[in-house]
């Protein structure tokens, strides 16, 4: 279905419903059992939505919240909200509650929907504080008349009598500079913005990352990104503009499950998820020791012998591919059954994936195109096309955007994907958005003869020693990340003498490797300090310095005792480290490793 000038998300699923109304659309779990819902069933859930807003008082370009975990009601109310002229605002299920008040407050929403008891009760704790919020609606939970909470049931209730022509009316009425969404950005530093998008702004994007990703209507993708992040809305948008099945993951816990049961065409994600399936495999290899690590280096070095060919164009001599059927059979296959079997590739998006995991799975059989794509460009500029993928970038622009590399090295975009800008910060907006309406995204690149974009870092991240060495640390960061015995890394060392890093360990791998070593700790915090631990990890990071310049080695580091997280401070809803943050509250960690 190609229709890039479509008005508005309204037009753009009234069409997809009328295309394809045999097809699959949502595939949710309930109840232990997979159950289907046709566009034509999706049409009736969204629109009782828009009923129900409207009949509640919610007009054209009002704010609605929607704070839960990804899930069928999620995209229904998005949907719902978006169709009948209002505005949707997601906020992460991850937010503290202060976090939740500041965006209610600043979008101005008078109504929220809210999963469960939980996020209810997270609303409920700062509701003093929102005085403008009159209404929630809860999906898993009753009524509640005196703290004005609705049950998903009486909330649907309310837009019985409410003529479907009025739904119409609103949804034609829907121009394509008219907001459709409200993304607040996870924010690194400050408080977060509300970056505009437009339905103008998600159809495009739909059309161009449709371009660029090879989806057929068979294909099922299985979605567990949040859904208050744009790039999980892209993937919706995407796959509703082809018609294809989105399964939406139990919870973050039960992914591989799911995977297996619904076995995937696509799969996107952070790159974080594919670094934990990487490090399962390589500590498995390790600790069964012996023949078994010794035939999977074998069955993986054929196949990056043919990965390295199929990269080149090359053709398989007959020798290789009796090799490599034989090391699939035996092993790689069994990367690829994780992932559910029938995988066609999967998307690496949100941060920077790095190079040797995607060869890595690549040798196995998985292809993961990289894109790339932020809150202010409606999550998509680039991605990698199927047969045309170059590992350690982001691919070419999509159709319709304009890409090109400042004099300082910042990549800059232009075209319809940009934002309308931030919402009551007209200030933030101009220095976003040039007068040329070129956006300024921050990030370090480089494009080669092909119009590939590689991302070599943050400009507001550069490291420049005391001795004038500008180092990139995003990129030592991902190759220290790849150590299975690691977790996080955040590199220092600006207007310093050499490059230092803060880690922490991934309990998991470092507990069952101190276990082997005979070392008992009665607290995995006790492991920091671990004089063997140390030493492993020192050895590990040396393994890493010997593919850096002189300049960008780590010379010394230091274990933190806990994971960064959210509740923290540490990492933002969509899991970007706070940089300043951890620096500012390990200080005297960091001065350690440069006294003397």
């Amino acid at each position: 279905m190609d229709h890039p000038d479509l008005p508005s998300i309204y037009e753009l699923f009234e069409r997809t419903v009328s295309t394809y109304p045999d097809r699959v659309a949502y595939r949710y779990k309930q109840q232990g059992a997979w159950r289907d819902i046709s566009w034509p069933e999706m049409r009736e859930l969204v629109r009782s939505v828009s009923k129900s807003l409207l009949a509640l008082g919610v007009r054209k370009g009002q704010a609605v919240n929607i704070l839960g975990q990804t899930r069928l009601e999620w995209v229904a109310c998005d949907f719902g909200t978006t169709c009948c002229g209002a505005v949707t605002v997601g906020i992460y299920a991850s937010n503290l509650a202060e976090d939740c008040a500041y965006i209610v407050n600043h979008c101005d929403a008078e109504l929220i929907f809210v999963d469960g008891r939980d996020q209810l009760e997270k609303i409920q704790s700062v509701r003093a504080e929102m005085p403008r919020l009159r209404q929630i609606v809860i999906w898993d939970g009753e009524s509640d008349p005196a703290r004005d909470v609705l049950s998903w049931n009486d909330f649907i209730e309310r837009g019985r009598e409410v003529a479907d022509r009025l739904v119409d009316e609103a949804g034609r009425a829907i121009r394509p500079d008219d907001l459709a969404s409200l993304v607040y950005t996870s924010g690194t530093t400050g408080l977060p913005k509300g970056a505009m998008i437009s339905h103008g702004n998600l159809v495009f994007v739909s059309w161009t990352a449709g371009q660029m990703l090879y989806v057929e209507p068979q294909f099922v993708t299985l979605l567990f990104l949040p859904l208050a992040h744009v790039f999980a809305r892209l993937i919706v948008y995407v796959n509703m503009r082809a018609g294809s099945t989105i399964a939406f993951a139990e919870d973050l816990t039960k992914v591989v499950e799911n995977m297996r049961e619904i076995r995937p065409h696509s799969v996107p994600s952070a790159p974080r998820i594919y670094e934990k399936i990487h490090e399962r495999v390589i500590v498995g290899v390790r600790e069964a020791g012996g023949l078994k690590q010794k035939l999977f280096e074998w069955a993986l070095g054929v196949g990056r012998e043919v990965s390295r060919r199929q990269q080149h164009k090359q053709p398989l001599p007959a020798w290789l591919r009796l090799r490599h059927r034989l090391a699939d059979r035996l092993v790689l296959h069994k990367v690829r059954d994780v992932f559910g079997g029938r995988l066609v590739y999967a998307i690496s998006g949100a941060a920077p994936l790095n190079k040797e995991i995607a060869e890595w799975f690549h040798a196995c059989g998985v292809l993961i195109l990289e894109g790339i794509g932020m809150t202010e460009n409606t999550s998509f500029t680039n991605v990698n096309p199927i047969d045309a993928n170059k590992f350690g970038t982001v691919g070419p622009a999509g159709p319709g955007i304009e890409c090109r590399i400042a004099e300082d090295g910042e990549v800059l975009y232009r075209g319809p994907n940009v934002m309308l800008g931030y919402y009551k910060s007209p200030e933030a907006t101009a220095e976003t958005i040039d007068a040329e309406g070129w956006l300024h995204t921050g990030d370090i690149g480089t494009l080669d003869e092909d119009g590939y974009l590689t991302i070599t870092d943050r400009k507001k991240d550069i490291i420049v020693t005391s001795g004038g060495k500008n180092v990139a640390p995003q990129r030592i960061e991902r190759m220290l990340r790849a150590c299975p015995y690691l977790s996080q890394v955040v590199v220092v060392g600006d207007k310093r003498k050499f490059i230092s890093a803060l880690v922490t360990l991934n309990a998991d791998t470092v507990g069952k490797w101190a276990s082997a070593q005979g070392i008992t700790v009665s607290a995995p915090e006790q492991l920091a300090r671990e004089p063997k631990v140390l030493e492993l990890i020192g050895r590990e990071i040396e393994r890493c310095n010997h593919e850096l310049a002189s300049y960008e080695t780590v010379k010394k580091f230091r274990v933190l005792p806990h994971d960064l997280s959210i509740e923290g401070g540490e990492l933002t809803p969509s899991m970007k480290v706070k940089r300043k943050v951890v620096v500012d509250k390990h200080v005297a960690l960091v001065e350690e490793m440069y006294r003397g």
